[in-house]
């Protein structure tokens, strides 16, 4: 049997990390060490982004820099993720830095095919595994913060959008594998639902258990909080929003990726909704839910927008008045159907887009911020700041590693726990204060 040791580079975002820490699992399930030293790494495993053209030029680049510990221990580079899942045709043969590519599903087949590895030499096992698989995971993150992926694939067809030609369909993993899953990370402060879409949990069995879902993880007793990323606009229903309200290991924050404002523009994107329904959507969650926090995403400088539609997107962050925002230029991506959309717009203007969007969110971060200063938050400690000489920690609308954080000074503070911090300063991000 296979004994080596094992690293691992992994790519893009949180769903993407716990496809990672699948593999670890089965590196960890086989007996295998894990280290965090590359240097001592005998096989590197590179898990890679392919969303954007920026993500996919990082992703090779971490595999070719990787090749650079071959003159000490490394034997074998695994190449794995979204990259060779879509790109594997042009990939394996251009890409001679990789010895095994795998897919997105492929964590079975990781050992398998390193074994065919050393035997036989270059390998391509993608779309060999058994899809869906739900195996045995490597904890990467801190241990109170920990992510559930709740299914994959995406039902929607957003016009910008490789997801569905990456990952296929929504795919909603069973529902008792998962409270499973919950079950086996342990003790978790933070457990944080993630997928293309989290709110259509379900349905592609026939029927929405997205608030099922929640409420049997819910009961468990390792589990504290329950934080909701990707949360579609359309499918926050009545339930959901009650599920929010009345549960109270429900963190009162939500993530709902908008992508942009005005009607023409979302309609091209090939998005449902309109500018007048998300408005009513955050009137009514900010009715229904006194306090709740509400994070969004914007794309700038999609074809053909206007210079009056993006002041337009400018007008619309002052009235949703958002707590967490991020902006994002427009990537023009092969495959795609916005790709042949005519009025692509200019790098150097979408990117003058962002600024300006990022600039108007941080005058309104700024003020709602100021709202918390003398009073007294509950904050879980992530940690130590040693550049700052602080704690560092988190409140309820800050999510980890997207929004912003409380910095604090105390006696004593233990990672994952939670204090009560006064809060003594504030910035268009971050707050500071005193236990």
């Amino acid at each position: 049997m296979l004994k080596k040791v094992f690293g691992m580079i992994s790519l893009g975002c949180d769903k993407n990390r716990v496809d990672g820490e699948r593999l670890l699992g089965e590196v960890r399930r086989r007996g295998c060490e894990i280290t965090s030293d590359l240097s001592r790494a005998e096989v590197l495993i590179i898990n890679t982004c392919a969303f954007l053209n920026a993500a996919r030029e990082e992703s090779i680049n971490a595999v070719l820099e990787g090749n650079g510990y071959r003159g000490g221990k490394l034997e074998k580079i695994v190449v794995t993720g979204c990259l060779p899942q879509k790109y594997i045709g042009e990939l394996f043969p251009a890409l001679t830095e990789g010895d095994v590519f795998l897919g997105v599903n492929d964590a079975s087949e990781l050992f398998p095919a390193l074994e065919r590895s050393y035997a036989e030499g270059r390998i391509n096992a993608v779309g060999t595994g058994r899809s869906g698989c739900l195996t045995e995971r490597f904890v990467t993150t801190s241990p109170h913060v920990k992510y559930l992926k709740i299914a994959d694939g995406c039902f929607n067809h957003c016009t910008y959008c490789l997801i569905p030609k990456i990952r296929g369909k929504y795919v909603s993993y069973p529902m008792e594998e998962l409270v499973g899953e919950a079950r086996s990370l342990g003790e978790t402060d933070e457990l944080v639902l993630v997928a293309q879409d989290t709110t259509r949990y379900g349905e592609d069995k026939g029927e929405n258990q997205f608030v099922n879902l929640i409420k049997k993880i819910s009961e468990l007793d390792n589990i504290c909080h329950i934080r909701l990323l990707y949360c579609y606009p359309e499918v926050i229903s009545e339930e959901l929003i009650s599920e929010i309200k009345y549960n109270p290991k429900v963190i009162k924050y939500l993530d709902i990726p908008l992508q942009h404002s005005e009607n023409r523009i979302l309609k091209l994107m090939g998005r449902r909704g309109t500018r007048e329904e998300y408005l009513a959507l955050l009137q009514k969650l900010r009715r229904e839910i006194p306090g709740i926090a509400v994070r969004t995403t914007f794309i700038a400088g999609f074809p053909s927008e206007t210079e009056e539609e993006h002041a337009a997107m400018l007008a619309f962050l002052e009235e949703a008045r958002f707590e967490n925002c991020g902006f994002f230029a427009y990537s023009r991506e092969p495959d795609t159907p916005a790709y042949k959309l005519h009025g692509q717009i200019p790098a150097r203007v979408k990117q003058k887009r962002v600024k300006a969007l990022y600039r108007r969110q941080a005058e309104i971060s700024r003020a709602k911020l100021q709202t918390y200063l003398g009073k007294t938050l509950s904050v879980v400690c992530d940690g130590i700041d040693y550049e700052r000489s602080c704690f560092v920690g988190r409140a309820y609308f800050q999510a980890s590693e997207i929004d912003g954080n409380v910095y604090f000074t105390a006696p004593r503070a233990e990672e994952g726990k939670r204090l009560e911090v006064k809060i003594e300063r504030t910035d268009s991000y971050d707050l500071f204060g005193q236990v």
